[in-house]
């Protein structure tokens, strides 16, 4: 599912409405359409400005922020949206990959910190799930790379029986939701090297 083009179609839809400010309208979806997330980003935050509460300017704004890779801007809006519109799956969706990619960021140093921003990856992946239904593989290709990473964060730590045992069942986790997304995309060679991966991981913690 393109959640990006749901968000623009809900956008051309509001628009036409009027309660939109229409010129910071006219010129994000511009910028948007050109592939400009950083023009757009500036002229919905002028938007979010007048109508804080507006869950279409917020939808397109932290969508906008994703795309520039301003992860945590990405997460404070989407988390703004979610106050609006509590069952808004791509809130959740974009906003588990950013906690993702903060996570995964070498920069972020401090390991407490990275296992929060995991756990919280997770949730919003699951709970996107919960919402939208079994049959989307981009859902559970996303958590499972998720449980994936979050397995080897903690498997670098691992040393005792039950901490080891902690990251075989969070690769588990990630073999389930990757074999979900191998019934519906039986052929797809990513995901069945990620599988393999997984296996051998766990192999090394035995």
């Amino acid at each position: 599912m393109d959640y990006f083009k749901q968000a623009i179609l809900a956008l051309i839809i509001f628009s036409s409405t009027g309660s939109f400010a229409q010129g910071n309208y006219e010129r994000s979806m511009q910028a948007m359409m050109k592939g400009d997330y950083k023009t757009a980003a500036a002229q919905l935050e002028k938007a979010s400005a007048k109508t804080p509460d507006n869950a279409n300017v917020l939808q397109m704004l932290g969508y906008s922020y994703f795309q520039n890779r301003e992860y945590e801007k990405c997460i404070d809006t989407y988390s703004r949206l979610l106050v609006v519109k509590p069952n808004e799956v791509s809130a959740f969706y974009y906003r588990g990959i950013a906690r993702l990619k903060i996570a995964n960021d070498p920069k972020e140093s401090l390991s407490t910190m990275r296992d929060n921003f995991y756990q919280a990856s997770l949730k919003d992946f699951t709970k996107a799930i919960e919402i939208n239904g079994e049959e989307d593989t981009q859902m559970f290709q996303n958590r499972g790379l998720a449980y994936k990473d979050y397995a080897i964060f903690k498997s670098f730590k691992a040393k005792k029986k039950d901490e080891k045992a902690a990251c075989i069942a969070l690769f588990n986790n990630s073999i389930a939701d990757f074999q979900k997304v191998l019934t519906l995309q039986p052929l797809r060679k990513d995901i069945i090297d990620w599988v393999t991966y997984d296996k051998a991981q766990i192999a090394t913690l035995k």
